[in-house]
Parts: structure tokens; sequence; C-alpha cells
């Protein structure tokens, strides 16, 4: 696992808080907020996941 796979994992898990929490207290921006880390963490971890793949195919 790279850091990338690392943090986008975190990032993702924080946006599902994020998004949660605005669902608690009625808040639309917190919401989007939330569901847009989600989708940032989610990039990041592809990319982690296809650093790992390129990386184990020079291998």
């Amino acid at each position: 696992m790279n850091t990338d796979q690392v943090k986008g994992a975190l990032k993702e898990a924080a946006g599902k808080v994020q998004q949660k929490t605005g669902e608690v207290i009625n808040s639309p921006e917190q919401q989007a907020k939330g569901a847009a880390k989600q989708v940032e963490g989610n990039i990041q971890k592809n990319y982690g996941d296809a650093k790992e793949a390129v990386k184990d195919a020079v291998k």
C-alpha cells in the first residue's frame, strides 16, 4: 500500500462522516462538502491503486 491509497481511504472516510453530520444537523452545505471529499478520496485511492499496478507490472 502506498501513501496515496492510505490518504485516499482516509479522505473518503472523513467525507462520509462529514456527510452524515450534515444530514444530522440538516446542513445541505456540509452534506455536499462531505460528498465532494468522498469523491476526492476515491480518486486519490484509485490513483494509488494505479501506481501500485504499474509498480507491480514493472517488477
